[in-house]
This record gives structure tokens, C-alpha cells and sequence, in this order.
């Protein structure tokens, strides 16, 4: 490759001239070379870590990257941050840091590459929040950027059935009901898990690894191949050439990430009946680029959009077998046939995400996915809600949901705790609405996630004769009638802080609306007599984290984003 001249670029200021002598001796001391030292920096980031399966097999992947920078003309400087993984930090109080992880990681690649004058950047990430984490983080710094997912696991096997550790957070509902042995229930943990990679389903992890290639920042079918296969590597070699490609050709994130690109990214959350986790992710990429696409945006795209994918946990299969049916590009070829998404984006090939399509074909002989004109349901999987209880929206993943409509009476429970405890005791009955709130945001503060709570409710034989409405979040794994994000939530004095319990509440998917059902008299009553809650946490990172996060209709960010910016990183 042609070499890049890198008097324009943002590490002349630690390599180049005589009062970069210190800067340089550093470099030489990591027997970088002079050409080594002359040629531009990239960083190349994962989020390498020994918490979960997600991250064991990205710090290979980020060796295959660096090579690719190296062929071509780029010196590669890898660093990895932080994860929290959902799957552990579930069903305890140390969900609250799983949203907030986001946020460092948006922040600590900000910092990194800031504080070392870093030209382009490769991010690597496995789990969940890594994932819109180190997308954020390109879209801020806006040098030339590549994304690529760690990987699924391969599925497990219990009893002849391919599983996923939803099923094992099922099978503790289901031994609590006495519907499962202890040698069965340890069985299934055992096999739920066999190998590397993100969570087989699709949860947020692989929601948002679609989402990279349908936003355009990943390279086509580098979001499919599972973790363990040494295929993923040869993806990680080429993000490292092509990262190189896109710094000469001056191709930057916010280039790619318009709103037309989030729309496109919208559409294949709903085509694949996503996590409803995305509808706080993409505001959030959104605000980093300055642009407005909050909850009731992208909950629009939902609603316009066919459910296309048959996958857990509202269908049948998981991650490979999408990758093996044919993968992302196939899904988005029919969505491109079918008039859903824009196919005039440019994406990180440097072409337009038409060209990236046309020469792919629809693979009639698969059952994972289907084509536009075939949908399984003509709406998508994931369904936005508006209403007097949620005047800024909410959001109810409906993909696998025999009935739209749920009418019952509010059982209300200021925490998951307490909810959880409720669930494990059969202390609910058919036709309750589990209220959980305080959970929001910056009542929680962090905005958790209920896995443990849905996946004992439906162990129990009672996924969908309760509905449950939270301030807070649902895992992607959730299943059942379960709506999150409410807005605005508890602890600012929304209407989910002011329901007793009895009160009518009523969800129809169908129409997008969410109500109570009392008169504006007892409300403006309510309202009067409500107190606010003592914060949580008066310290720490959770405490900071309150102070400055926004609603979840806006992604639940932390600062103004590109709106506000003064001067952007990759002009520096």
C-alpha cells in the first residue's frame, strides 16, 4: 500500500520532529523501528478479558488485525478494556454495572486513543455493552474505523435439543416448580456452554453484531462465523488491510453512520426479533455523530418492519445456524429486495451496502430465514409502546408471542429483589402485571436487566399468563410479555412510580399503547402525595454514573455527544 503522509494525521503529534525525541524513545523501548514509528498508529482495541466465554477468543483475533496493519503500511498498538458480563452480573446487584460498562468502555477507548494520538481504529468486542461500547467510541473519534464481533458459542446439547444458557436460567424456574431433578438441572449447566463466544441466541450481543453490518462499520459476514473457528481470523486479518484502505481513502465513521445507516440498523433488529437492548444503543451510536434517533424513532422502524428470522428466544435456532443458512448479507439482500433498508449507505468495504449485495442470492433450501415477501409475522419482533404510563415510550420484544394484548391488574415491587423473591414463592397469579421499579437509569442507578425473574416466571408454566413492565431493561435472552425502558422512570416522578396495586393496566401491542387505566384527577393526585426515593449509592462510580445519565428515550447517554461538540478528535 501506498505509504499515507502523516503530517495531517493525529500521531504526528507523539512521533514526529525533534521535540518528539522522548515520545520516540518510548516507542523504541517496544522494539518498534524508526519506519515502525514513521508510518500511522492504529489502535487496535478488545475487550479481552477472563469474565465470560464472550471475551476469551478476541485477544487471538486482535494478533490476526494487527498483522493486517502491519502488511499494509500501519504500526498497530493493541490495549483491551473492560466488559461486563450480562450473564454473570445477572440476576444480582451486580447488574447495575452492566449499562454503565458502555459508557466506560465508549470512554476508556476515547481516552486511550486521545491520550496516544492514534490515526484509525479496529475495535473487538464479545459481549453485550461491548459491542454499542466500542461502535460509540468510533463514531466519537471519527478517524477511520473498523468494527468486528469476538463470535458465538456453538450450541450445547441437552436431551438430544440444542440449548443456550437460557434454558439453564429456565431450568432453575423449572426445578424451583419441581419440574426439573437436581442430576437433570446440573446436566443442563454442564452442556449449556460448550465453547468461546458471545451467547448463541439472539440477545443483544448477536442483535448488535448484525447491527454492525447493517450500519455499515463491519466487513459483510464478519459478524456469522462462531468464536471458536479459526475462520473468524481471517475477518480480523482483513479489518486490519482494509482499516488501512479506509485511512487513505479518508473514510470515516460519521461518513458511514447516518441516520439512513441507524434506520437500515433499526430494520434488522426487528427483521431478527432482536433484543430490545438495541433501542437503547442505537440513540446512544446516534448521538455520538449528532444525530437525532431516539426510542420512538426506532420503534417506528419496528413496527414497519417483517419478522424474518427464525431464532431464539422467541424461534428455533441460533447464531451458526444463521451463519450457515447464509448469514447477515443474505438477510439484508432480501431486505434490499423487499424496499426496507437504503442500500445507498457507504460501509467500511468503501462501497455501498448495494454493491456489498449484488451479487447475493436468497438460499430457499434453509429454515432459519425468510424472505421479505414471506415473513413470519408481517411487524416486527420488537414493537415500541406509548401511553399515559409511558408518555416517552417503552418497548415489548414480541417475536414468539401468541397473544398482543394483555389487560390485568398491577402487583407493584420497587425492586428486582423483591420481585424475584415474589416469583420464587409463587406470591403472583394469571393475569397479574408484574410492576418492577426503580430500576431505571438513575433509579437503579445502571437500568438492570430481569432475566432471572422472566426466565423463573416461565420455568414455572407461567411465561405468558403474566405480563411485566419495568422501568428498567430485559435481557435480549427474555421471553414472554414483558415491556422495559418505561419512561420517564420511577425516580423522576414517572406514572411507573405512581401505580398502585389493583390498578387496570393495559398493553396492546397491536395499537403501541401502554395505559392505566384512572382519570387525570387521581393521577394529578398521586403525583402530589409521591415522594422522591433516597438515591441508592452515594458514592463510586454507580453514584456518578446518576448524576449525569439521561432517560432511556435517548439512549440513556451520559453527555451531549456530537451536539455539543467544540472540536472533533480525528481533526486535532
Amino acid at each position: 500500500m501506498t505509504n499515507i503522509d502523516k503530517k495531517k494525521l493525529p500521531s504526528r503529534h507523539t512521533t514526529l520532529g525533534p521535540e518528539r525525541a522522548p515520545h520516540r524513545s518510548f516507542y523504541y523501548a517496544m522494539d518498534l523501528t524508526k519506519e515502525d514509528v514513521v508510518k500511522p498508529f492504529v489502535g487496535v482495541v478488545s475487550t479481552w478479558n477472563e469474565a465470560a466465554p464472550c471475551n476469551i477468543a478476541l485477544m487471538r483475533q486482535a494478533q490476526s488485525a494487527k498483522k493486517g496493519v502491519n502488511k499494509n503500511g500501519g504500526t498497530p498498538r493493541e490495549f483491551c478494556t473492560i466488559t461486563v458480563t450480562d450473564g454473570i452480573a445477572m440476576g444480582h446487584e451486580g447488574m447495575k454495572s452492566s449499562l454503565i460498562s458502555r459508557e466506560v468502555i465508549a470512554d476508556s477507548t476515547e481516552l486511550t486513543v486521545r491520550g496516544h494520538c492514534y490515526d484509525a481504529l479496529i475495535g473487538i468486542a464479545g459481549c453485550d455493552k461491548s459491542l454499542p461500547g466500542l461502535m460509540m467510541a468510533m463514531c466519537r473519534l471519527n478517524v477511520p474505523s473498523i468494527f468486528l464481533y469476538g463470535g458465538s458459542i456453538l450450541p450445547g446439547k441437552f436431551k438430544g435439543k440444542d440449548v443456550t444458557v437460557v434454558d439453564v436460567y429456565e431450568g432453575v424456574g423449572m426445578h424451583e416448580a419441581g419440574k426439573m431433578t437436581d442430576e437433570e438441572l446440573e446436566e443442563l449447566e454442564l452442556n449449556a456452554c460448550p465453547s468461546a463466544g458471545a451467547c448463541g441466541g439472539q440477545f443483544t450481543a448477536n442483535t448488535m453484531a448484525c447491527v454492525s453490518e447493517a450500519i455499515g462499520l463491519a466487513l459483510p459476514y464478519s459478524s456469522g462465523t462462531p468464536a471458536p473457528y479459526l475462520d473468524r481470523d481471517k475477518y480480523a486479518l482483513e479489518s486490519g488491510s482494509q482499516v488501512m484502505r479506509l485511512l487513505k481513502d479518508k473514510i470515516r465513521p460519521r461518513d458511514i453512520v447516518t441516520l439512513d445507516s441507524l434506520k437500515n440498523a433499526a430494520v434488522i433488529v426487528a427483521a431478527t426479533g432482536g433484543s430490545t437492548n438495541a433501542a437503547l444503543h442505537l440513540p446512544a451510536i446516534a448521538n455520538e455523530c449528532g444525530i437525532k434517533f431516539d426510542l420512538l424513532d426506532v420503534a417506528k422502524i419496528f413496527k414497519q418492519t417483517p419478522y424474518l428470522a427464525d431464532l431464539k428466544p422467541g424461534g428455533k435456532y441460533v447464531a451458526k445456524d444463521m451463519f450457515e443458512a447464509g448469514g447477515v448479507p443474505m438477510l439484508l439482500k432480501t431486505l434490499l429486495d423487499g424496499g426496507y433498508i437504503n442500500g445507498k449507505c457507504l460501509t467500511v468495504t468503501g462501497n455501498t451496502m448495494e454493491e456489498n449485495l449484488k451479487n447475493i442470492k436468497f438460499n430457499k433450501d434453509q429454515k432459519v430465514m425468510r424472505s421479505y415477501d414471506n415473513p413470519i409475522t408481517k411487524t416486527g419482533g420488537v414493537i415500541g409502546l406509548k401511553g399515559n404510563l409511558a408518555s416517552e415510550g417503552a418497548i415489548v420484544k414480541v417475536a414468539g408471542l401468541k397473544k398482543l394484548k394483555f389487560v390485568g391488574k398491577a402487583k407493584c415491587f420497587d425492586s428486582e429483589e423483591e420481585a424475584f423473591k415474589a416469583v420464587k414463592n409463587k406470591k403472583y397469579k394469571e393475569g397479574d402485571v408484574i410492576v418492577i421499579r426503580y430500576e431505571g437509569p438513575k433509579g437503579g442507578p445502571g437500568m438492570r436487566e430481569m432475566l432471572s425473574t422472566t426466565a423463573a416466571i416461565y420455568g414455572q408454566g407461567m411465561g405468558e399468563k403474566v405480563a411485566l413492565i419495568t422501568d428498567g431493561r430485559f435481557s435480549g435472552a427474555t421471553r414472554g410479555f414483558c415491556v422495559g425502558h418505561v419512561g420517564p422512570e420511577a425516580y423522576v416522578g414517572g406514572m411507573i412510580g405512581l401505580l398502585n396495586d389493583g390498578d387496570k393496566i393495559i398493553i396492546d401491542a397491536e395499537n403501541g399503547s401502554i395505559n392505566v387505566e384512572l382519570d387525570d384527577n387521581e393521577i394529578e393526585k398521586r403525583k402530589k402525595i409521591w415522594k422522591k426515593k433516597e438515591p441508592n449509592f452515594g458514592s463510586g462510580t454507580l453514584w456518578k454514573y446518576a448524576q449525569s445519565v439521561g432517560s432511556s428515550q435517548n439512549g440513556a447517554v451520559t453527555h451531549p455527544g456530537a451536539f455539543k461538540e467544540k472540536k472533533c478528535y480525528a481533526d486535532i
